[in-house]
């Protein structure tokens, strides 16, 4: 793919390569995400139920004790020293997923995603000619790189890799040195979504040939965007509860992709929705 000159598998090592000059990013990412997990109320799994034990993370990872349960975690995580960050990604939550799940959506995923975009964009303007060589091999015309990324399938693997530089960087350091770490990141990010909360929503283009069929769909949709509390245009980060609060309005998972053009989210959210509609098939 991409030509002979990148090699075998090309946009898989070139996704590496890119995934390696911004590790910086991702950790410090990873340690902002972090902040607060100290505060949260521990849980375990006691006989097929999630409890509350009347601790805080933060202050059962002070006694070090184990945060995560027997019934629960990742086998890649499980030795985790007590009260480090690979421990508190074993710990459950009250939902009864696991703190390492909730750090692949929100952390990892979207951070691949934007790698991958970044490689793609890298291909594109360095190797015009094996660019449209390999969009040729997978059926794409370019215009949308985040969906020759979805096609390419190069996120799956990078992300194991992601998640090894993050384990490698900060399991066995404390959390609560990690949460210190990323404390002034997390606090420009606060602001950030603060302002984009408060400002309003980018003017939606004319759209002269939108279909009358979409019309009652479009307004329920509208209708559930303005109470939902989402930051609009919606992120990425948020494109799962997107997806889940135009459902539980009652729209159908069919109806969803073709709403999405004319709704504010960004274009990443738009395809990561799109993508989980494709993958769940019929009856999401």
């Amino acid at each position: 793919m991409l030509g002979s000159d990148f090699g075998p598998d090309p946009m898989a090592l070139l996704t590496r390569e890119v995934l390696r000059e911004r590790a910086g990013e991702l950790i410090a990412e990873t340690c902002a995400w972090a902040v607060g997990l100290s505060d949260q109320p521990h849980h375990l799994r006691l006989r097929g139920r999630v409890v509350p034990t009347g601790l805080t993370i933060g202050a059962r990872a002070a006694t070090g004790q184990p945060l995560g349960g027997e019934e629960d975690g990742r086998l890649e995580l499980g030795d985790a020293r007590p009260g480090t960050f690979q421990d508190v990604l074993n710990a459950v939550t009250p939902d009864g997923s696991l703190v390492a799940e909730h750090f692949d959506r929100e952390v990892v995923e979207p951070f691949v995603l934007d790698t991958c975009v970044r490689a793609a964009e890298r291909a594109r303007d360095s190797r015009a000619a094996a660019w449209a060589e390999l969009l040729d091999e997978l059926g794409e015309d370019g215009s949308d790189l985040v969906e020759v990324v979805r096609v390419g399938e190069w996120e799956a693997p990078l992300r194991i890799d992601a998640e090894h530089l993050v384990l490698a960087a900060l399991g066995a350091v404390p959390l609560v040195e990690v949460e210190a770490e990323g404390l002034p990141l997390s606090l420009v990010r606060a602001a950030e979504a603060v302002t984009r909360a408060a400002a309003p929503p980018p003017p939606r283009p004319a759209e002269p040939g939108r279909p009358d069929e979409l019309a009652g769909a479009l307004f329920l949709a509208e209708a559930a965007l303005a109470g939902s509390g989402l930051l609009l245009p919606v992120p990425p980060a948020q494109a799962d509860r997107l997806l889940d609060l135009l459902l539980a309005e009652g729209l159908l998972p069919e109806e969803v992709p073709a709403l999405l053009a004319h709704l504010p989210v960004e274009p990443r959210t738009a395809a990561e929705v799109r993508a989980t509609i494709a993958a769940s098939g019929p009856g999401l």
